[in-house]
């Protein structure tokens, strides 16, 4: 840690307490009641200009007008969990079944709400505006475009924004930022092959889906082998097929259900193009009707190269220039922060949570658990960016 920092008193009991109470109380996407009532109590006992509450359904905007001039800053952090049974046996498991923070959420929200509550106590000090958004609704419901709909850029008008997210892959204390496109866009599918139905027997009296359906799978999987150029990551994964009731009985119809991921805009509106391209030749074939859906989700996650600049400046500050990487082993995940930085300017980092025990499992795994050393380092990195003109 750099020496400007050692004058910064790290909150860190507080930042583990506010962790592990979300971690015991999560709520699902949307639901998030009782957590955006505990993040409005916190608030409240501080001195805000502003808190709006109930901002696409659960969301809370607090604003703290800083003493100094400088620009508009929103410092966001999600909210919801995820449907998972956890399986740690520590003392601050989920105590609802079947609810789980897999994701890191409450370690971003302890984080954002310790840095909104050390600074408020520092208002002469911040340069221009700070914005604090805990959103909700992140893991598929989308609720940053949600918020982003509602105002959540405006009143007053958000210059630029930050974010981070908790990551298994990097040790704790390290901060991983990348220029360009950090996270990949995240769309589904569906495709229904209608044939006709017969006995198992008899397949020459029937026209059978399933043969179709296998060659589907594989056959989709050359667009990104080779009609995609190598230097453009695409993913197109068959997450769900569905045909049959029966051994000997063949079924009118199969279905599947999928995702694609890719970094590129001009890839990624390609795609439903080429993929009905190949449903329709292959049903043209073997004599079978279908019907294709494709539903736009998340787009990517694209890091404005001077947010970037930000970012890298109060990390060296915050945790040691010989901890701040370009992660290189990033998966296409997907991140609705993505609608909040098409419409401004800023930068999506990551912070490391692996310790010496804690921290390996990955994102979404019902052991997943972090190093709460990360979330002073995170904490650093948020007042950083705040204080930063």
């Amino acid at each position: 840690m750099s020496s400007s920092h050692r004058t910064v008193e790290i909150p860190h009991d507080e930042l583990v307490r506010y962790r592990r109470h979300f971690h015991e109380h999560p709520e699902l996407s949307y639901q998030e009641r009782e957590t955006a009532a505990f993040v409005e109590r916190e608030l409240r006992a501080c001195d805000f200009d502003d808190i709006r509450t109930g901002v696409a359904q659960t969301g809370i905007l607090a604003t703290l007008r800083g003493g100094r001039p400088g620009p508009v800053t929103l410092l966001r952090a999600d909210m919801d969990a995820l449907p998972v049974q956890e399986l740690n046996d520590v003392p601050y498991r989920s105590t609802r079944d079947g609810v789980m923070h897999a994701c890191g959420h409450d370690g971003h929200m302890a984080i954002l709400l310790a840095a909104a509550r050390y600074l408020s106590r520092r208002k002469a000090e911040i340069p221009g505006t700070i914005v604090f958004c805990f959103q909700p609704a992140e893991e598929g419901p989308a609720g940053a475009k949600a918020m982003v709909e509602e105002g959540a850029l405006e009143n007053p008008h958000v210059e630029r924004a930050f974010a981070l997210h908790l990551y298994s892959g990097m040790e704790a204390g390290k901060v991983g930022i990348r220029d360009g496109p950090f996270f990949a866009s995240s769309d589904r599918f569906s495709i229904a092959l209608n044939g006709r139905g017969g006995h198992g027997a008899m397949p020459h009296q029937a026209v059978d889906p399933i043969p179709a359906a296998a060659q589907l799978v594989t056959l989709l999987q050359t667009i990104p082998s080779r009609e995609i150029a190598p230097k453009d990551p695409v993913v197109l994964t068959i997450g769900k097929l569905e045909a049959g009731t029966t051994f000997n009985v063949i079924p009118d119809s199969a279905h599947m259900y999928g995702t694609t991921r890719t970094f590129d805009d001009s890839v990624r509106a390609s795609l439903p193009e080429r993929m009905e391209r190949m449903v329709e030749g292959l049903c043209d074939a073997m004599r079978l009707d279908y019907e294709f859906e494709y539903s736009w989700g998340y787009p990517p996650t694209v890091n404005d190269a001077a947010m970037n600049d930000v970012v890298r400046e109060v990390a060296r500050d915050a945790v040691g220039p010989e901890n701040v990487v370009d992660p290189q082993d990033l998966a296409l995940w997907s991140e609705d922060m993505s609608y909040i930085l098409n419409e401004r300017p800023g930068a999506y980092f990551l912070v490391g949570v692996r310790g010496d025990e804690l921290g390996a499992e990955p994102q979404h795994s019902a052991r997943y658990d972090i190093d709460e050393r990360a979330l002073d380092a995170g904490f650093l990195m948020m007042t950083g960016i705040a204080m930063h003109g």
